[in-house]
């Protein structure tokens, strides 16, 4: 019984330690969506700089619900991850898992998406502001500062469709162009064929499209070339298939970012932080305006 009682000490002690281990080398990443190339770039990104530093990550697809986002953050808080890193469906409603994660010892760090409120450690992500001004800008350069244009905006209540639109506007207002509507599609290349397909009826005269992502850029794409005018589209976020339509000439040209690399950095600052380091609470990454 006296060696029974040993082994099984000796086992659950095993089991402990194993357990802890992975515990230590565990960070977790909230994704808004997987259905998207750009988030699926960060996650690569992410998974890569995970295994090149020795942590397990686990990865989990809120599918642009704020409810499920909840429930995933809830799910890793007791799982003993040491790093949450989200990439907010809402900058709002992810305020309510962030401050649930803030009652333990867990940093939180969020990826391309800012939070209203909450301790978020650092916050990576592109100057939406800027790319968004850089769009403006590229239209004013290439059809005159008395164009008539259009914006697609991304989902409501999140920081890069705020920001994306706040510096468009800056470029709007800046150089007179005549802004004929803006409405949401919501990132979504099937919103984004719709929605335009709707404001071109309504709209004849549009001479420029910014989108305030790639995905709605080809979908109101697919509605331009179905009417048969010539209007020039403006994406944001440089995903592979954005670039290749600006390689083909079918957009004029996207604001690039860089979605592995914001991924990977959320991993290299999570590190950082679990190392006793100090970090920037914003970290931009860099980004650029590509045309054929």
């Amino acid at each position: 019984m006296k060696k029974l009682a040993t082994l099984i000490s000796a086992t659950f002690l095993s089991a402990t330690m194993s357990t802890g281990a992975i515990a230590q080398d565990t960070l977790a990443l909230v994704v808004s969506t997987l259905n998207n190339p750009f988030f699926v770039s960060m996650k690569d990104g992410a998974e890569k700089k995970a295994e090149e530093l020795g942590y397990n990550l686990i990865v989990l697809d809120s599918q642009n619900d704020p409810s499920k986002e909840l429930s995933n953050v809830e799910d890793l808080s007791v799982r003993g991850v040491k790093a949450i890193l989200i990439n907010p469906t809402d900058s709002d409603a992810v305020s309510n898992a962030i401050r649930m994660v803030n009652r333990t010892d867990i940093p939180v760090l969020t990826l391309d998406r800012g939070a209203s409120r909450g301790d978020v450690a650092s916050h990576i992500a592109s100057d939406n502001i800027v790319g968004g001004e850089l769009a403006g800008n590229y239209i004013v350069e290439a059809l005159g500062a008395d164009s008539k244009v259009i914006q697609l905006e991304g989902i409501a209540g999140t920081s890069a469709a705020r920001e994306r639109g706040e510096g468009f506007m800056k470029a709007v207002k800046a150089n007179g162009l005549t802004l004929l509507a803006s409405q949401p599609a919501d990132f979504d290349r099937t919103k984004g064929l719709n929605v335009m397909e709707n404001l071109l009826a309504g709209n004849p005269d549009v001479q420029a499209v910014f989108a305030q992502n790639d995905e709605m850029a080809l979908g109101a794409l697919k509605a331009v070339q179905a009417s048969g005018k010539q209007i020039m589209i403006v994406g944001f976020d440089g995903t592979d298939d954005g670039l290749a339509a600006v390689n083909r000439g079918d957009l004029a040209a996207t604001v690039a970012q860089q979605p592995e690399l914001i991924g990977a950095l959320g991993i290299e600052t999570a590190d950082k932080i679990l190392k006793g380091e100090s970090v920037e609470s914003y970290i931009p990454v860099p980004l650029k305006i590509v045309t054929k």
